[in-house]
């Protein structure tokens, strides 16, 4: 990219993201600004506050928790205390999708349950209301488990949403009942909801059933969730390899296999900032090792097939997986034989949550196309610049208001399943065991990583760069298509999907052909591209901050 004259100078484009701003909010914005350089990886400024009306990309506490990381187990009634505008707003919005087997299995998925607190409620208390709330879902559906979320109402007048839950555990006795302190603005962005249902899961899930499960190669599926049906193609992969998929965090996931999930031999990351956390404790208690992994791309899926044939060291299994990848391949490749005509050098710009705005840059890649700036909305350093700098990341007051579970080796479940000197052998081959080397590593020399995008900024970006896609969430979606750029939205996809696998491949090959190659982004004229009321010429983005 550095020798291509086709990009503009990243370090003009950096000063001119900023050059705008108030000095305090320049010099704040520009350590998280970085221009890439993947065999020198700079630091970014990354998991801070975001700057008041800035208009940030990012959500809340709790939509990390209950949105992402429970609402995709089908069976759990997930009952949200607080005003019903929060739980609108989580209900089905991120196309979660399951698929039971029985039609009278349960499945919770479709419902939303919430408290709806009104005013009397925060002047006196809802605890009241929330014991009724979980009595009711009880009466009526009997469920396995009950989860309770706080918002930040609830934070805010003292309700004791654990206390509520234990008194109707224990009540019930055959539905377990928990809390959540996941109020919107517990952290600096959805990731701190992410922390706090790792914990809460691990808690009072993880462990709970023993029985053994039959399978010669058994492992757990982190930080999937099933979006646009995405762990449906990963499961059939892995059912034709021979795999045994205990169970899934969360995507397609049920009570039962969370409570079992103990009992793999390998847990493998896809999104690893919403999961890391439960990774490292299932390791720390039950001696699972966790592996990075990405299924987004058809060599990436090809590529993390073979990671864990290898760390389960079995001929039978490296055989059958070449078996599918075999099969799989041909197919992949007559779609983009056909299309990579027709995608080859054109741009991409992507900013979404969690680790797709790395993984995805594995399917523009395949398309030919360059990934010029990307960044994520709720990361941490070593999300961009991997996990060899998490020491010397410093703890800040915002971190500390979540819960850090001190975790032991369980005195009778703890069991290693790799020696020591067989995890160091693994990694000299290449496998990230406990590990990630984060999206900068990957990205192109002197490409833009930009963490915490503004809508200013976006639009800044758009106009210097004029990119053949974007990538973000629905947020962004129609103001950037306003500019004359299709955009993908990739945190539930609109109606598309899946994209992760052999298959989801092909269909992203395909989505990107048809937006990429649409001649209407052309009939539409961007802000910059209109005149202005004087001399003919454009105004060009503007922005005005009042520093007084």
């Amino acid at each position: 990219m550095g020798t291509n004259t086709h990009f503009p100078d990243p370090s003009v484009v950096r000063e001119e993201l900023i050059q705008k701003y108030p000095a305090k909010v320049a010099k704040k914005r520009a350590k998280s600004i970085i221009i890439n350089d993947p065999q020198i990886i700079p630091e970014v400024q990354a998991n801070v506050r975001t700057v008041p009306g800035i208009i940030t990309q990012r959500g809340c506490s709790y939509a990390g928790c209950k949105g992402v990381v429970l609402g995709p187990t089908r069976d759990i009634v997930n009952i949200v205390h607080g005003p019903i505008g929060c739980s609108f707003y989580a209900w089905m919005t991120r196309r979660n999708q399951t698929r039971t087997e029985s039609l009278t299995d349960a499945n919770y998925i479709p419902y939303c349950f919430s408290t709806d607190m009104q005013e009397e409620n925060v002047v006196f208390g809802g605890e009241k209301k929330l014991k009724q709330a979980i009595q009711e879902a009880y009466d009526l559906f009997h469920p396995k488990s009950i989860a309770i979320f706080s918002t930040c109402p609830v934070g805010l007048i003292g309700d004791d949403v654990h206390a509520a839950s234990k008194e109707m555990r224990e009540k019930f006795g055959d539905c377990n009942v928990f809390g959540f302190s996941c109020e919107g603005y517990r952290g600096v962005s959805q990731s701190a909801g992410h922390h706090i249902a790792n914990n809460g899961v691990f808690k009072h899930m993880v462990g709970r059933d023993n029985t053994p499960t039959e399978g010669k190669f058994k492992l757990n599926l982190l930080g999937e969730y099933n979006i646009g049906g995405d762990a449906f193609e990963i499961e059939r992969i892995f059912e034709k390899a021979g795999l045994t998929l205990i169970s899934s965090f969360s995507g397609n996931s049920t009570i039962s296999q969370l409570e079992n999930s103990h009992m793999a031999d390998l847990n493998v990351i896809q999104c690893h900032r919403s999961i890391n956390y439960m990774g490292d404790m299932m390791e720390t208690k039950y001696g699972i090792p966790w592996m990075k992994v990405s299924f987004v791309g058809a060599e990436s899926s090809a590529k993390s097939l073979r990671k864990i044939a290898e760390y389960f060291d079995d001929d039978e299994l490296r055989a059958q997986v070449e078996a599918v990848i075999a099969e799989e391949m041909p197919k992949v490749k007559a779609v983009i034989d056909e299309i990579l005509p027709r995608t080859t050098g054109k741009t991409a710009m992507l900013f979404v949550g969690g680790s797709r705005a790395h993984h995805y840059q594995d399917l523009f890649t395949e398309l030919g196309m360059t990934t010029v700036a990307a960044g994520y909305e709720f990361a941490h350093r070593d999300d961009y610049e991997g996990r060899d700098v998490l020491p010397t990341i410093k703890i800040d007051a915002d971190s500390k208001n979540i819960e850090e579970l001190k975790v032991l080796p369980d005195p009778e479940l703890y069991n290693p399943r790799k020696t020591e000197a067989e995890l160091e052998a693994l990694k000299e081959k290449g496998l990230e065991i406990n590990g990630y080397s984060g999206m900068m590593q990957q990205m192109t020399k002197k490409s833009l990583v930009v963490d915490d995008l503004s809508h200013y900024e976006s639009e800044k970006l758009i106009e210097i760069y004029k990119p053949d896609i974007f990538c973000a969430g629905i947020k962004e979606k129609y103001v950037v298509q306003k500019m004359g750029v299709p955009l993908k939205q990739l945190h539930s996809y609109d109606y598309g999907g899946p994209y992760t696998g052999f298959e989801g491949a092909v269909n992203f090959y395909k989505d990107i052909d048809r937006m990429v190659n649409n001649p209407v982004w052309k009939l539409i004229k961007a802000p910059w591209q209109k005149t202005g009321a004087t001399n003919g010429k454009s105004k060009g983005l503007e922005a005005t901050y009042v520093t007084q």
